[in-house]
């Protein structure tokens, strides 16, 4: 377990807190299996309805913590555990967003049901930048949901997308000022605690239509990030980026 992940329960609302303020909120292993075992508690109790994500601090959630990422294949496979978890979880997902939710600080939110973002919330996914592809279906789900050209200018350009062009895309359910986000997306998880369970499951269940094709694109994604992360092209971003410089990548 980690101590940079807070689960908190509350009137049958499971809150899972990213808390690693004075590192944007990146994710290390220990912090991947806490939430990934948090969701699987949260599945197997009648008594928990939903599930919300928030993070402490300034920031969302800045991605991988690429140094303990790098260090070692266990944080790969916390990270992809996590992934399967929250793309396979069974009940509602609700999101607070402020400030940066950048690579799986946005992958995982196209597996929330309800994502409420502050003014400052800024959305990036640059893992092309960083010579690999995208990961938690986001290759499928980010054109399902946004359209090919405003998914190509994030996944391909890597460039990022504001609250209100996530606003304007249908990524995120609603602005909330930053004052009182957590306690906005605290009511509605409420609101889904109120509604009848059943038909509630099974409403959602429609909307998500059959996971086969996702879990497919979920593995596919595995695959080739995996092969990716030992190519010369991210072995020189990855480099790149630790010496704070402009990566070179050649052609042919």
């Amino acid at each position: 377990m980690s101590e940079s992940i807070a689960v908190i329960e509350q009137g049958g609302v499971l809150e899972i807190h990213i808390d690693r303020p004075d590192k944007k909120n990146a994710l290390t292993g220990p912090m991947y299996r806490t939430m990934t075992a948090a969701l699987a508690d949260a599945s197997a109790r009648a008594d928990i309805g939903v599930v919300l994500f928030a993070g402490r601090g300034d920031a969302f959630c800045a991605g991988n913590d690429l140094k303990d990422f790098m260090a070692g294949p266990e944080g790969g496979a916390a990270a992809f555990a996590f992934i399967r978890a929250i793309a396979a979880f069974d009940k509602p997902l609700v999101a607070a967003v402020q400030g940066l939710a950048v690579g799986v600080g946005t992958t995982m939110l196209f597996h929330c049901d309800l994502v409420y973002a502050a003014p400052d919330a800024r959305f990036i996914m640059p893992f092309v930048n960083l010579g690999i592809v995208p990961e938690a279906g986001s290759s499928l789900l980010a054109p399902a949901v946004m359209g090919h050209a405003k998914a190509a200018a994030m996944l391909m350009l890597g460039e990022p997308m504001d609250a209100e062009g996530a606003d304007r895309a249908g990524f995120v359910t609603a602005i909330v000022p930053a004052d009182t986000l957590l306690d906005h997306a605290r009511a509605k998880a409420a609101a889904l605690m109120a509604k009848p369970p059943q038909a509630l499951a099974a409403t959602r269940r429609l909307m998500k239509g059959d996971p086969a094709a996702l879990t497919a694109r979920i593995e596919e994604e595995a695959r080739l990030f995996q092969q990716s992360l030992a190519s010369p092209e991210a072995q020189e971003a990855f480099t790149a980026f630790f010496e704070k410089r402009p990566p070179v990548f050649k052609r042919g």
